[in-house]
């Protein structure tokens, strides 16, 4: 067994190579590969990957939430938080500007599928993310050298669809797409993006975090367009008061994801990418079925939904205290703001009952240490990856002829 252990512990530490993950396995040291070996160096570092935990470790993890939420909130409070949801988020923003959080620079290492599929669009972005790394070293780290971590054995054991990789099939839609539509409402019915042969949609964009690092790497793929909207009015308003905002390739827009009347500034079935990032957890459970079949309408046959939220047991979660619980794992913040913990067998439900392919479903969890303070705390993260099926019922003629001349 240590032989085994030292082996994957050797991968993990060397395999920083850009790749698309498409299936149910751990990424590839997200984030880096920072491994704690030796306990004794734990506070050597702000944050460790691939934390396993201990038995007492999760049973003092179970103790804590069963604490604090014994307690519920009053239901008139909670009618509150769900009917004012948007204005606390606004006066969030207000007060915090674009200063509370990180820009997320990490996102093309989780999800490269935020690039198109585009050789120059490709090579540029390996330059400037993974530090020219080379693509052939890959061939060492491949899934018969590396020993399968403790935590990757049962990732593959619930499926909703197949593994197969989404790149190839996402650019073979990205280049049938004008010519899909070229018969439809497209050709004749303007809206923003609608040149665009490549459409990403972020939801909550806050006040741009992420929006303005995808932008940064779409600049050179003048192809694509990025759509964004939050339901926050102020968040909206400091996305487009940044100054690395284009109306060209952006278009930033108030939405409430919950509303399924509300209209969105462009047609279903166009966006080959949609990225919900810490934005479901602020979603009521009994609202968030309703919300993701909604964006699934909005993905073309091939599309993903790119998803990564708070895991269950997250530090967030053990840090609530008593009172501020709404229902089991679901959370009200001193601000007003909510969040859920979820598990990775209720994201799997939720996304296939939308009818998505599942490609990857992984627990994330990472230990961050405060080395001032000598003091651990795990973090528990969710990450997905789902698709639109491929459907070729409709058009033979133009989808079918494609694909079979890649077999």
């Amino acid at each position: 067994m240590n032989v085994i252990w030292r082996n994957s512990v050797s991968c993990l530490r060397i395999r920083k190579v850009p790749h698309r993950y498409q299936s149910g396995n751990h990424p590839a040291a997200p984030l880096g590969s920072r491994i704690l070996t030796d306990p004794a160096k734990v506070f050597e570092h702000n944050m460790w990957d691939h934390m396993q935990w201990s038995k007492e470790e999760a049973a003092a993890a179970r103790k804590r939430v069963e604490e604090n939420s014994a307690v519920r909130v009053l239901l008139e409070e909670q009618v509150k938080y769900e009917n004012e949801a948007s204005q606390y988020w606004d006066t969030f923003y207000k007060i915090h500007k674009n200063k509370f959080f990180k820009d997320r620079n990490w996102l093309l290492r989780e999800f490269p599928e935020i690039i198109p599929v585009d050789q120059k669009t490709e090579e540029k972005t390996q330059e400037s993310s993974w530090d020219n790394v080379k693509t052939g070293a890959a061939n060492c780290f491949s899934r018969t050298h590396c020993p399968i971590m403790p935590e990757e054995k049962n990732l593959g054991m619930k499926r909703c669809g197949s593994s197969d990789g989404p790149s190839k099939a996402r650019s073979h839609f990205s280049n049938l797409d004008s010519e899909e539509h070229s018969e439809g409402p497209l050709k004749t019915e303007l809206f923003p993006g609608s040149s665009a042969t490549f459409r990403i949609l972020e939801v909550g964009c806050g006040a741009g975090n992420s929006v303005f690092p995808i932008l940064n790497t779409l600049q050179n793929a003048p192809e694509s367009f990025l759509y964004c909207c939050d339901f926050a009015s102020g968040a909206v308003e400091l996305v487009k008061l940044h100054s690395s905002y284009r109306a060209a390739q952006c278009c930033a827009f108030v939405h409430d994801v919950c509303d399924e009347d509300s209209p969105y500034p462009f047609p279903d079935g166009i966006l080959d990418v949609i990225l919900l990032v810490f934005v479901l957890s602020s979603i009521h459970p009994d609202r968030m079925q309703g919300v993701i079949n909604r964006l699934s309408k909005l993905l073309k046959p091939g599309g993903m939904l790119l998803f990564r939220d708070y895991g269950r047991y997250d530090k967030t979660q053990l840090r609530f205290k008593r009172g501020h619980c709404l229902s089991e794992n679901f959370y009200v913040r001193g601000d007003g703001t909510r969040a859920y913990f979820f598990t990775k067998g209720e994201v799997h439900t939720m996304f296939c009952k939308a009818g998505l392919d599942e490609k990857q479903n992984l627990v994330d969890r990472r230990l961050q240490v405060n080395r001032k303070k000598q003091v651990k705390m795990h973090r528990v993260w969710v990450q997905g990856k789902f698709q639109k099926p491929l459907h070729l019922t409709q058009k033979p003629s133009k989808l079918v002829s494609p694909l079979l001349s890649h077999d």
